[in-house]
Formats: C-alpha cells, structure tokens, sequence
C-alpha cells in the first residue's frame, strides 16, 4: 500500500458496521437483522452466500414487508454452487468462505440514481475515501447508469468501463444469485490501490478487470429480472436495488492494510496462531497462505456452528467438515499437532460478538463441537496413514524403516516409485485424507503421487456430482417456477385450520405431472390449490395433514399430503377420484383424529424441548424435529447418551405440566417482540416480520406455526421411546403421548404379565430377583461348558510340573477361560506355590484379556520385573498395564493376541536374564 491516505477516516470494522447502517437509517431504511447462514425455506441454496437471500420473496414480490427500504450487515458463505471461493481462500488478499455483507435495499421504490448518488456519498464523505481514487464499471448497454456517473457524479469517462454480454456468455456487471432467481444490470465501484501494483501500463478498469491494483469494494445491483429454469429472463412485478459490499474489503481500504486478512477481524486469529506455533513476524509472513487460510476458516466454522450446522457427512454439514479438516491440514504444515481449533474459534467469538451477541452465548456449545471434531480428525489420519503405508509396502518400500522425516516431494528423482493416482483418491474420498497430506508422507518414503491420476478422479467423481445436482436443481426449479406463476396468478391461499377442520374453498389450479390443467378426471395422482383451506401445510416439523375434498356429498379427492412448495401456497397432494374443474367449489375435511394426535404430538414437543433444557442445560436447543399422529422425534446437540436419571427427570417434568393442564396461548407479533418476550426461535425456519408465538403458560415460548392443543392436559400420557446417537455431537430423543401411550403401557404390562407367568413367581414383584437367580445359573452353566470345551483350568500342580526353563529359569505361561479374574489370581498364585522359584505369566481367555504375571523374589532381585513382563505381553492384545515388580497385570481388547502375549513374555524374560548374565 502506499503512504498512507489521511484523508481516509481511521474506523475499526466495529465502526465501518455502525456507520453504514447509521448512513441508510437516516435516509428512511429499516435496519434488518442478519438472517442465518442456513437458508430457511430455500431448497436451491445450500447457504446465505449474499444479502439479498432473505430478500429473494420480496424481489419476486411473493412476499410484503412493511418497509420498502432496508439496510443490512449479512453474513454470508460461499462454498459451493455459483458463486464458491473455496479453492481461493487464503491464495488472494480478497477471498473468504465466510464475509459480511453491507447492503442496501429499494423494493419497488428507489432505483439507479438514488443507489448511485447515495454509494457515492457514503464513500467519499461518511469514510473519506478520496474520489481520485474511485472508478465504476456498468453493464454494456446501461446508459442510465453510465450517464449518472458521468454527468451527475462526475466521474471521468477514463474511469467508467462498460463491461459484460450475458446472452453471450459474459455475466461481468450482470448478477443474479443462483441459476434462477431475481437478476438484472449491476454497476460495481473500484478502488485505486496504488500505480506500485499495476501489472503494466494497461491496468486501467476499461481494460483489465482482474489488475491488483483495482480492489472492486461495491456492487450496486439493479434487479428487473427473473431468471427461469428454461433460460428466459421476465420482468419482475417491480424494479428494485440490491447493494452489496464486503466489510472486509472495504476495511482493508479504510484501515489502509495490503489485504483483507491484515485488517482487525483477522489479525487477532493470527496473533494467537503465533503465540501457539512460536513464530516470530518473519516467520509469519513465510507461512502466511496457511495463516490465512486457518483464520478464515476459523471464521466460517464458527459461525456455521452457531447456525445450528454440525459436522458430517452429508449436505451442509460435509462443508463444515471439509473447512474444518482443511484448517487442520493447514496447523499440520505450520508444524502444530495439538489441538488449536477451539482457540482460533475463541478468538473470533471475541472478535466479532459485539456485532453477534449470540456467538458469546453459544461459546462453550461451538468450542465443544470443535475440539471433538479436531480430535475425530486426528484419528482419521492415523487410520489413512495406516492405509498408506500398506500401499507403499506393496510398491516394495520398506515401512517404516524407510521414512525420513522432512523428506520433500520437490528432492524426490525421476526413477522413484509412484504411488497410483486413484489409490490416493480413495484414501482422500474415504478417509477424508487430503491429497497434500498424501503426497508429503509418501515423499518422506521416497514415493512420488500420481497427481494427474488423483485429479483425473477426482474429476470424474465432481462430474458426476454435478450432474446429480444439476438435474435435481433443474427439476426443482422447473417445479417452483409452475407454483410461483400459481401464485402470482391466485393469491396465497386463506388457511383457516387454526380454528376448524372443515372449509369451502374453491379450486385455482389443478396439476398432474408437472403440468397444469383448467380440468381433470378420471383416477390417479394429482394436486389442487384452494384458495381457502383448513389444511395445514407440512412445516415447523409438523407433518402435513390428510383427508378428504368433496363436491357435494361426494368425495372426489383424497388428500394424502398438504405441502408448501413456494412461499405460502398451500399444495394438496393425492388422489383423484372423479372430475375437477379450476373454479370449482369443494368441501375440505381434514382427517380430525389425525390432526388431534399431531396436535397433542406437537405441544409435547414443545415441554419436551423446555424439559430437556431445563434438566441438561440451555444448550440442548432443538436442531430438529419430526412431529407426526403416531410419535414425535427431537434432535438436539449433545456429545453423551443421557442418563436413565436425566430421562426420567425429563419424563417426570413433562407430564407434570401435563398434569397441570395450563392453557397453550397464541399471540401475533414482531419477530423483535417475540424475541424479547423470550421465545426460542430456531436456524432453519423462515420467520416473517409478524410471528406467532406459542406460549405453554408459565412454562415455555416458541416460534411455531404449528397446530397445539388449547391446554396441556390433553395431551394425555407422555413416554421416552427411545433416545440414541444420529451423529456428531447429535442425539435423538423419541417419544409418544396420547393413545400411543396408553398402548405402550397396557403392551408393557402385557409383556411384564408373560415374563411372570414364564418365570412362575407368585407376582410381578418378585420377577426381579426371579430373573437375576435364573442369569446366575445360566452363566454358571456356561462357564462350565466354555471351560469343558477349552480344557478347563487344570490343577496348578500339575501345569507347574510342564513348567519350562529360559534361560535357566522355570517359566509357566497359561491361558484358560477362568470364571472371574479372582479366580485366575488365586490360579497362579497357587501354581506359583508349587512351582517355588520361577515366573507364572497367566492369561484369562475373555473378550477382554487379562494377562497377570507373578514371579519369585529371587527373579526380582535378579532384576526381573513383572510389570515390565506385563508392558512387553499386553501390547499384542491392544492394551496397557502396569504394578510392581513381583506382580503385575494387564488389560486389553484383542482376545487373538493372547498367545503372542504370552510368547512376549517368554521372550522378554530370555532377553532380561541372558543380558545380565
């Protein structure tokens, strides 16, 4: 950078935030909170990867707000699909997976002029930035834009570039968020970093747009469009703006910093790194691609974690993964093996939880999830480099006798072995090995990687991912763009189930196939829109309803699923049975039993949740749910099953507000309202700006657009089913209420009643102790058929008698399936006994071995020692041991080692006794 600017107003990133928001507040827009990374209601988008995604309804007018300006601080995530900086992240001074987004937004109101006049303002007066040093591009054929930069700006024509022709193939100055969706013209503002960081004398905006010395810093999109899976563009019902400028750009240019990741919101991460690896300044800067990379990840993998996201193999959670392995791949290189993620995470929490308060609440819950997935990591490199190393062994490299640390790929010749491309491949798609990793550990081998044939595979499996992909989405939003023009043409439908079971509504669309039609008749699949409903549309976790629509007395139409494709339109899905024309008006019933046991499923969902909270703590938030007629399911995060006692406090909370029968209330508010009145709110639903806030009363608020009960008490009963592992960090309770519940208990009784009756006792009271006597004479019977079977342990005199001698001494080496490990101590103490001088090493033959070793005081004072008898044995059976000299055992897990063990023993006794001799 050069001298610095002082014209430029110094401002922490703090500051930057504040003053933008300030800047659009006073110019009449409503300052919106961010929206999560995980997109609620978007099946196109895998994460938030700009500001305008919350927006996205509103731009295709499907949704109102009451504002039609807005200013915004998003945080965003680009990882995958269109717009994906994953590969660039920590390569450039300007790329991240995870940023910030300033924006500002007109629907329907503002549009070029205001965008551009406003931009220009904020930059030059509200930070300082001096307009010298400012260019702007605009879209070929926009001269609206082009005129007002140059004539109302001022702006020279030198510093105005037209760039971009989307129908050929060219989208610069041309935006759009996903393959469909909102798009239209965009006008994007340059920053001069200086002539020192021209690449030659063409680095002008008109010429090259990727010249380091022009930082673009502001995108102003101009939305007119909506881009259809077909490849058509049509107007949207209104022109609006979508503004969007990285915090971490433009506080690299504020703070007047060479890069992104010399500004405020990463310096900290790297100061900590430092002080972890040792490094001093110079250190730093030879190493700062891996810096950068892990101080950026560190961000994205706080943030998505916060979000609700958890690591794992599939979807959002293979990304967190994935960013989370690459960080420690990235410590790896700067020669860190000890855990450092959660003090990276730490640091951003302090970093940024002035402007996210809710990363200081979730500190201990996203630390936790960190060091366990740090650690999982760890152990999967070890088992890839087990893996690697059998495939070097097969290429004749001698392992690992033939390992030279710090051995580079670089030093390696022309004539060393090659290890194949897609071997590599599946250590890097099966175990998560990255294919650096591989090729550094196979040079230490002197083993060079078939790069080529990684990436080749590579290749092929990312095609074939895309193709899935693609199709799907296309599939997708060949469906969305069919329901949105339903809903553009008919209105969002009336839903009227909170109050009744039963509505007239009259058909607006009827569609079979994909394909819309004005009549249909005869049976099969198909799907009708009313344009008043009392069917409640699958969402929140609540299972969509079921019943039936008639014309007259005569039902024509079951309904076997209620869904909500696209905004608020209501899909009855099922099938026909008659003749339906659009317009036609029909009687909806839903099936009200059905409904009732979801209800009841539904606010024992709720106490569930509060319970769980209050017994295991206020991280136990719900990270999903399923609530259907016959059970409910809630997932949450936690790293241990619960205990029998933690269950039964739940258990026991729940249906004493049951008991309590409080009323269940409803209320209609603004999200900031709900959220200060204390209701839970959860990642992955949309919430509008009027919620509905369920309230147990006394007990539990929530978000919910579900249907409830009007009192607690008619729940009924309420069981833990089940509760179990689903992952990371994630468990799964199960439960039921209502019927189900009485079933379960009068099944229970039944079951207990046949148990007593087979155990033949008097009354159920008695079953215990009748079954514990009954498994006492069953293991006895079966350590007397194992031990028959085996040989049994025969009588310590007469094995002392077969005793061997090494090196001069008597040694006894056994192993039997003796009754306890009791037993096999009173065994050998007692052929130690008969043996007088000597060494008894005495294993129990068990799923879990014991291998005990008892010797002779003489033996001792000769300098063996039983305890190092032990270490030297247990190894075989993959277990650790220990005690004194004259005794000394240990444990392990692998039963087929018990004859190597003691082989060992043997062994180690001839080595200690022949070298002191």
């Amino acid at each position: 950078m050069p001298d610095r600017d002082p014209r430029i107003v110094p401002l922490t990133s703090d500051g930057i935030r504040q003053r933008f928001l300030a800047f659009f507040a006073a110019r009449g827009h409503t300052v919106v909170p961010s929206a999560s990374l995980v997109p609620a209601g978007d099946q196109t988008l895998l994460f938030t990867n700009s500001g305008m995604v919350q927006f996205k309804d509103v731009l295709t007018g499907r949704e109102t707000r009451s504002y039609r300006r807005a200013t915004d601080v998003q945080r965003c995530l680009r990882v995958a699909g269109k717009h994906n900086d994953f590969e660039e992240v920590g390569r450039t001074p300007r790329h991240h997976t995870f940023f910030e987004m300033l924006g500002n937004w007109s629907f329907g109101d503002y549009f070029k002029r205001e965008a551009i006049h406003w931009a220009w303002e904020l930059l030059t007066q509200e930070y300082g930035i001096p307009a010298e040093r400012l260019a702007a591009t605009v879209y070929s054929d926009d001269e609206e834009a082009y005129a007002v930069w140059r004539d109302e700006i001022g702006l020279p024509p030198a510093r105005i570039a037209r760039w971009g022709d989307v129908d050929a193939g060219d989208e610069k100055n041309f935006w759009r968020m996903a393959e469909t969706g909102p798009c239209g013209r965009c006008s994007e503002i340059h920053f001069d970093r200086g002539a020192e960081f021209s690449e030659g004398p063409g680095c002008i905006p008109d010429h090259s747009e990727t010249c380091p010395r022009w930082l673009e810093i502001w995108n102003l999109v101009f939305m007119e469009f909506d881009q259809q899976p077909d490849g058509r563009r049509v107007p949207l019902p209104f022109r609006s703006v979508d503004t969007g400028m990285g915090l971490e750009r433009l506080a690299s240019v504020v703070q007047q910093v060479p890069s992104n990741y010399d500004t405020d919101l990463f310096t900290p991460i790297h100061t900590r790194m430092r002080e972890l690896l040792g490094h001093d300044p110079d250190a730093f800067e030879a190493e700062r691609f891996s810096y950068q990379v892990i101080a950026d990840h560190a961000r994205a993998m706080t943030f998505l974690i916060a979000d609700g996201v958890l690591p794992s193999n599939e979807g959002r959670g293979y990304v967190l993964r994935r960013i989370i392995r690459r960080a420690v791949r990235h410590g790896r290189l700067l020669g860190r093996r000890e855990p450092f993620l959660a003090e990276t995470a730490a640091v951003v929490i302090e970093v940024m939880h002035g402007a996210y308060p809710y990363l200081h609440d979730q500190r201990a819950a996203i630390l936790d999830v960190l060091r366990r997935e740090e650690a999982q990591f760890v152990r999967t490199l070890d088992a890839g480099t087990g893996q690697l190393e059998e495939a070097l062994a097969a290429l004749g490299v001698a392992v690992p006798a033939a390992r030279v640390i710090g051995r580079r790929p670089e030093t390696l010749g022309p004539d060393a072995p090659v290890l194949d491309g897609a071997l590599a491949f599946r250590l890097h798609d099966t175990f998560g090995f990255p294919i650096d990793l591989t090729v550094e550990l196979a040079a230490e081998y002197g083993v060079a990687v078939d790069r080529p044939g990684f990436e080749e595979a590579l290749a092929e499996q990312r095609a074939r991912s895309r193709a899935g992909a693609r199709g799907e989405l296309s599939r997708l939003a060949q469906q969305a763009s069919l329901y949105e023009a339903i809903l553009r043409r008919a209105g969002e439908p009336v839903f009227v189930g909170y109050e009744t079971t039963e509505a007239e509504g009259r058909v607006v669309a009827v569609v079979r196939g994909g394909t819309e039609y004005g009549e249909l008749s005869g049976s099969g699949e198909a799907e009708i829109v009313l344009d008043r409903t009392p069917f409640y549309a699958e969402g929140g976790g609540q299972v969509g309803d079921r019943g039936t629509l008639y014309a007259g007395d005569d039902p024509i139409f079951e309904v076997e699923d209620t869904q909500k494709p696209v905004g608020r339109l209501i899909v009855h899905r099922g099938r026909l049975g008659g003749v339906v024309q659009v317009g036609d008006v029909l009687h909806a019933v839903v099936d009200g039993p059905r409904r009732a046991r979801i209800m009841r499923n539904h606010t024992a969902t709720h106490l569930l949740h509060r319970a769980l909270r209050n017994v295991v703590g206020p991280s136990a938030r719900q990270a999903g749910s399923l609530v259907a007629p016959e059970y409910l399911r809630f997932d949450f995060p936690l790293d241990r099953p619960l205990s029998d006692a933690e269950k039964t406090a739940i258990e026991e909370e729940v249906r004493a507000v049951i008991r309590e029968d409080r009323p269940v209330d409803v209320a209609y508010l603004s999200m900031a309202e709900a959220i200060a009145a204390g209701a839970d709110a959860y990642f992955d639903e949309k919430y509008g700006e009027i919620v509905r806030m369920v309230t147990v009363q006394g007990y539990s608020r929530e978000l919910c657009g579900g249907t409830h009960c009007r009192a607690t008490g008619q729940i009924g009963g309420f069981f833990i089913t089940g509760e179990r592992s689903i992952g990371s960090g994630m468990r799964r309770i199960e439960a039921v209420t209502g019927e189900a519940a009485d079933a379960l208990v009068a099944q229970r009784f039944m079951l207990l009643d046949q148990v007593v009756e087979a155990l033949g006792v008097a009354d159920r009271s008695q079953a215990p102790a009748r079954a514990a006597e009954l498994q006492a004479r069953v293991r006895e019977v079966e350590r007397r058929l194992r031990a028959a079977a085996a040989g049994g342990p025969v009588r310590p005199y007469e094995v002392a008698q077969r005793a061997e001698r090494v090196a001069g001494v008597p040694v006894v080496t056994y192993a039997a399936p003796f009754e306890s490990q009791e037993e096999m101590k009173r065994w050998a103490r007692d052929l130690r006994g008969h043996l007088g001088s000597g060494v008894v090493a005495v294993a129990l033959d068990a799923a879990e071995p014991i291998l005990f070793v008892t010797l002779s005081d003489d033996l001792v004072r000769r300098g063996l020692s039983a305890a190092e008898l032990v270490r030297a044995g247990v190894a075989a059976i993959a277990g650790r041991g220990g005690g004194r000299p004259e005794m000394a055992q240990g444990r392990g897990t692998r039963r087929e080692g018990l004859a190597e063990a003691l082989q060992r023993v043997r062994a180690s006794v001839a080595a200690t006794l022949d070298g002191s001799a």
